[in-house]
């Protein structure tokens, strides 16, 4: 990924919490802000933080004892170093101490390596961030500062293009008035242009002299995260002024369109709003780490159990039996009783024992997990060839928990959206404009349109303007007076800046990119909004330039949901035009056009129904005498010191009145490609997502039903934006009982109550009949996320099918996250593309980058990173779920052999006299773990799959599973370890029995201790090797190679260590020459092996047999079905594309933000510079994939209706 020069900050870094060189005011809590400019004397003794971060955990000298104490608060790593210990006690070893020693220092070093690796990037990451240049005023003069040096207090320059350094107050700019313009992506995810405004008494200070002798005060609010208020004070001359957030610059903020600008510094490093809202890094751990923690402690456990069973019977046999053998085996001279005999005993079979868990699990835990993330970084198809950006898996700890996922928490914009307005269909006085038909009258799809209309006669058309249908320019050009009008009410009722850097290059400055695709609208169909005054507007009209007298802008807000204007043409005519939300509008038409009405209304359902984003244009005829009279009124509510809001919305409501219908536009916000059909099949797969957005509340209910997570077809969508507690209760409860009644007119009879009795929270909510979706806005999210409120929102918003919460800040977005973490116990992903989900991204159990238009920090922060939203169902169907398939498998398989190995010793100690004698020598035992059975159940975990990844996105239903944990959880624990329980028990007692009577075929017997070891250890590599055979649903080369060839080596170690070479070079340690040749000569050996493996595997066989036949699972269904599959010619299905039919919606000013309308008039903002629009490029509407709904079926609980569908196809 190419990083920009002016790369955003990389603070958040996934995996290092963030600590800071910060030093709290001597009196503890800050309780207010003092800073008084230009004194840095002043200031210090505040002891405010520096501007200086620090993400890394680590330095040369803290590295090595803190990792280390790190490594050892896993309960694993500390279980296996107290098991060192005991081997270095000649007294109770058995075996030699390289058995452990060797790989717990190789799974520490592997670790340390990493984990400093990791902590250099931050190191490196930090001090490009700190080092950074920034332009301080000291002394008097403009020195270069490194960001890291920055104090509360300094006085900043930035020029335009640069990164916010700190928490400022806005002084002065380069524009009039001290305007300036920023970019507030890295904040809160919005593209579009924020206007920050100084203060007048400080908006002259732009000469450094000036500036060198400003010594104000500003007393403010303490550190806090509230991104859209501040409140403070600054005291200058012996006045007070007040402040407020738009006089404040914060960092992650880039200055733009503006040449240069003066802040003083308020809050610095972690104070800042945007460390505010960082949050802290958590270590994330997947749930079967923590199952493996809890079984770790009982298999230690029962491995103490073992230990004191066979310390007793070691005790009671030297009591009874040991002293008649003292001639012959004698104690050792520290133990005087059995009494000490035995507790030796016990020290020893821990030690023999406890290859239960050996340390092998870990590191092939470690191995598996690193091979899957692997194949998330190779994946082709999770690969942008347009950004050339392949998907990363920044972490490879969580690749299992990919597959357990149950609440996505996703960002909106740029995450779920381009933010790319088009304009894309219009209605214009009964006509309907945007459709391309085909010669027998069909719509045509876009593959099969004809090229774009053609502009060319417009000189100043947008070339990346595209638009489909030809009808729309013929009847500008026919010179119709409609349409001629609704292009010029395009092109003068908005709040758009228009800059003209060389003749003919026109640069549009939008507040919101809706507003910018209508006036790009009009401008290639021929209306060119030029330029603009204070008091006029300039088009160009088919060539023609024209000036209106700009008389009033009524501007937008959230409750008209429309604006207008009034102009004054050059004939002297008063005109209102007027722009805003059908729902609004259509009340406020003159009962004349009610005809027009009826067929506008039908277009504006079905532009609703593809998804688009709507808006009716009206007008309205103004005489002189009328509008004098209005406007004196509108005057005299401007300049009312009470209700000035009401007044004026009573005013505006009488003149936006009776008015004429025109028509309406149809824009797309362009989702990301893939959007609607990834969140269908991620609903498939009963995974619940919610969207948390700062964005307004209409953006995002827009987008909701463009990406189908609302749709008309669901019972009710309710909007919470209660202001209070009470408010926000009442409306919560309220949504509840609408719920409940609409369940019990249903009478479905709450069938979920099993899945509600395994929850904490308990709620029949969870079982509502109907599809309900809950919209939410920040302020009323504030109040839902109190204590004694945070369960009632938590009940009504899983009863819902969609949550869409609004208008949050960064850190609402992680207290939300964090709230189903709490009483859900589900597996959460955050996903976003910008520093305002970083937060929210660390909190989840996985974090999800988006590597977008809003810089990088996210990705930073993230586990996992790619470029699409739609690589999300390939990383959780397929790459998750066979991640975590795979680990289980492995999981099971590895206990199993592990106690059928162990287990041996246990059975072995009631015949050798509980003397801590090992069945095998312990050659075999340091092999069986690292060579005998390694690779071939890491080439399962690594490679199995059950079905194809084709199956796996088709039925998303496959994906419960891991939901639900039903492949390893303490069920499936225990039935691995009775199965090598069962194991070991045949593996002991058949040998032995068939020992004891056996003869050679020589006649001499056949019982003897190393041959019976052979025997045993021969039938273990068989068994298990059959077992992993029968467990691999997915063969490879590598896993036939691993298996015969783990067998194979087995043996050819076997030969050399009872050869006469290894006992010529070391005789002391290979003395039983020739003892595997002649003990695998026998023909009753071999029987005996066969009879051990037929014995232990044969159950297993037939217990799998019987399961697939009554009752298979749906992934058994998915095999039988590729089997079916094989044998028919595959069919190729085309996709129908289905509308959305009903709702309206508006897509005006969803960004906008109230009051720049009043700016423009003041000609305030009249200077500006260039804003170069986003390309539009249109594309056909996401087709509906109508088959994911007919799967649904499909892919129900009923494993054979999975079936069903492709044994009929």
């Amino acid at each position: 990924m190419t990083v920009p020069k002016e790369m955003p900050e990389k603070w958040a870094r996934a995996g290092a919490p963030p600590s800071w060189s910060r030093k709290k005011p001597s009196w503890g809590t800050e309780e207010e802000r003092r800073a008084r400019a230009n004194d840095r004397e002043y200031n210090e003794k505040f002891q405010y933080a520096s501007n200086c971060i620090k993400t890394s955990k680590y330095n040369i000298l803290t590295f090595l004892p803190v990792n280390l104490f790190e490594q050892f608060q896993e309960v694993a790593n500390t279980y296996f170093l107290f098991l060192l210990i005991l081997q270095l006690i000649p007294q109770i070893s058995s075996l030699s101490w390289f058995t452990t020693i060797v790989p717990l220092v190789l799974v520490l070093t592997i670790t340390a390596v990493k984990d400093a690796t990791d902590d250099y990037f931050r190191h490196k990451s930090d001090n490009q961030v700190n080092n950074r240049q920034s332009q301080v005023l000291i002394n008097g003069i403009l020195q270069q500062e490194q960001w890291m040096n920055v104090c509360v207090g300094d006085i900043i320059k930035l020029e335009n293009n640069q990164f916010v350094a700190a928490d400022l107050l806005l002084l002065s700019s380069s524009e009039p008035h001290g305007l300036c313009y920023i970019e507030t992506a890295e904040l809160d995810g919005e593209t579009n242009m924020k206007v920050r405004q100084a203060i007048p008494v400080t908006s002259e200070l732009g000469d450094i002299s000036k500036l060198a002798k400003f010594d104000g005060e500003v007393i403010c609010e303490p550190p806090n995260n509230k991104l859209d208020k501040f409140s403070g004070t600054l005291y200058w001359k012996e006045n007070k002024f007040p402040l407020s957030n738009q006089n404040m610059l914060l960092r992650g903020c880039v200055l733009r369109n503006t040449e240069w600008c003066f802040g003083l510094v308020i809050f610095a490093g972690p104070d800042t709003k945007l460390m505010q809202n960082s949050g802290r890094t958590k270590f994330k751990r997947t749930s079967i780490d923590r199952l493996m923690n809890t079984l770790v402690l009982w298999i230690f456990g029962f491995l103490v159990c073992m230990g004191v069973i066979l310390a007793i019977g070691n005790a009671i046999w030297e009591h009874e039996v040991g002293t008649r053998f003292q001639v012959y085996l004698p104690w050792d001279e520290a133990v005087d009783s059995a009494f000490f005999s035995g507790f030796l005993s016990f020290w020893s079979y821990i030690i023999i024992l406890n290859t239960v868990v050996p340390i092998s699990l870990y590191v092939s835990v470690e191995v598996i997990r690193l091979g899957h993330s692997y194949f998330i970084n190779w994946d082709k198809k999770m690969f942008c060839m347009k950004k050339r950006t392949p998907a990363e898996a920044r972490t490879t700890t969580l690749n299992e928990e990919l597959g357990q996922v149950e609440y996505i928490f996703s960002d909106k914009t740029g995450t779920l959206t381009q933010n790319i307005m088009v304009f894309n269909k219009c209605s214009i006085n009964g006509h309907s404009y945007g459709d391309v038909f085909d010669v027998l009258g069909h719509k045509a799809e876009l593959g099969e349109r004809p090229e774009p209309v053609d502009f060319s006669f417009n000189p100043l058309a947008d070339k990346k303007f595209l638009f489909w249908d030809p009808s729309l320019l013929e009847a500008v050009k026919m010179g119709d007076p409609h349409t001629h009008e609704f292009f010029r009410l395009l092109s003068l009722c908005h709040t758009v800046m228009s800059e003209e850097k060389n003749e003919g290059e026109l640069y549009y400055k939008a507040q919101s990119p809706d507003e910018g695709a209508l006036v790009t609208a009009a401008r290639n169909f021929g209306f060119v909004f030029r330029s603009r005054t204070p008091k006029t507007i300039t088009v160009h009209e088919m060539g023609t330039a024209i000036t209106y007298q700009l008389l009033a802008i009524l501007d937008f807000n959230n409750i008209r949901k429309r604006m207008s204007v009034i102009v004054r043409n050059p004939e002297g005519k008063i005109r209102l035009y007027c722009k805003g939300a059908d729902t609004i509008l259509l009340d406020r038409l003159h009962h004349s056009t009610q005809e027009l009405l009826n067929t506008t209304t039908d277009h504006l359902n079905e532009y609703a129904g593809e998804g688009l984003r709507t808006l009716v244009l009206a007008y309205k005829d103004l005489d002189e005498e009328y509008y004098e009279e209005w406007a004196e009124r509108r005057l005299q509510a401007s300049l009312a010191q009470d209700s000035r809001e009401d007044r004026l919305a009573s005013i505006y409501e009488e003149v936006e009145s009776n008015m004429m219908l025109l028509g309406a536009t149809a824009i797309e916000d362009k989702l990301q490609q893939g959007v609607p059909e990834t969140i269908a099949l991620l609903t498939l797969a009963n995974i619940k997502i919610w969207v948390l957005t700062g964005d307004k509340q209409e953006t995002a209910v827009n987008i909701g039903y463009s990406c189908k997570m609302l749709t008309d077809d669901m019972t009710e969508v309710f909007i919470v934006t209660g202001h209070t507690v009470l408010e926000v209760r009442e409306e919560l409860r309220k949504a509840r009982e609408k719920m409940m009644d609409s369940s019990r007119t249903v009478g479905n009879g709450f069938t979920y109550q099993e899945k509600l009795s395994s929850s904490k929270l308990t709620s029949v909510m969870e079982a509502v009949a109907g599809e309900y979706a809950l919209v939410i806005n920040g302020h009323s999210l504030a109040h839902a996320l109190e204590a004694d409120m945070e369960l009632e929102f938590l009940e009504t918003a899983c009863a819902c099918k969609a949550v869409i919460c609004c208008r949050v800040t960064p850190l609402q977005k992680a207290q939300v996250v964090e709230l189903v973490k709490k009483y859900k116990k589900a597996v959460t992903l955050a996903i976003g593309d910008g520093a305002n989900d970083v937060s929210m991204i660390k909190t989840a159990h996985i974090g999800v980058g988006i590597s977008g238009q809003e810089g990088i920090q996210a990705v930073l922060a993230s586990d996992y990173s790619f470029s699409q939203f739609k690589f999300l169902q390939r990383l959780l169907l397929v790459h998750g779920r066979w991640s975590y398939l795979r680990m289980c498998k492995f999981l099971c398989y590895f206990f199993y052999k592990n106690f059928a190995f162990t287990m041996v010793h246990f059975w072995f100690g009631f015949f050798c006299g509980f003397s801590a004698q090992t069945v095998y020598d312990q050659y075999f035992i340091t092999l069986y773990n690292i060579v005998y059975t390694s690779l071939p159940v890491l080439a399962m975990g690594v490679f199995d799959q059950d079905v194809p990844e084709q199956r796996s996105m088709e039925y998303p239903k496959l994906y419960e599973p891991g939901q639900l944990n039903l492949l390893f959880n303490k069920r499936e624990f225990f039935i691995c370890i009775a199965q090598g329980i069962y194991t070991s028990v045949l593996m002991f007692f058949i040998p032995y029995g068939v020992f004891a009577e056996a003869t050679r075929d020589d006649g001499t017997q056949l019982a003897d201790y190393q041959s019976f070891a052979v025997t045993v250890a021969t039938s273990l590599v068989i068994v298990v090797s059959v077992q992993i055979g029968l467990d691999t649903g997915y063969w490879t080369a590598i896993n036939h190679f691993f298996i015969w060839g783990s067998l194979a080596v087995y043996f050819a170690i076997l030969f050399a260590m009872h050869s006469n070479g290894l006992f010529d070079m070391f005789p002391n340690q290979f003395r039983f020459v020739g003892n595997a040749q002649n003990t695998l000569a026998q023909p009753t050996v071999w029987l005996t092996i066969v009879l051990t493996t037929v014995v232990c595997i044969m159950p297993v066989v037939a217990f799998r047999f019987l399961r697939l036949h009554l009752k298979p699972d749906l992934s058994d269904t998915v095999r039988y079905t590729q089997l079916v599959r094989k044998k028919q010619k595959a069919q190729h299905r085309c996709m129908r594309r289905v509308g959305r039919t009903g709702s309206r919606r508006s897509g005006y000013a969803f960004s906008h933000q109230e009051g720049f309308g009043e700016l423009i008039m003041s000609g305030k903002n009249m200077r500006l510079s260039s804003l170069a629009l986003s390309s539009f490029t249109t594309r056909s509407s996401s087709s509906w994939i109508e088959s994911l709904r007919r799967k649904k079926s499909d892919s129900a609980s009923s494993p054979s209706g999975a079936a069903d569908k492709p044994l009929k196809g």
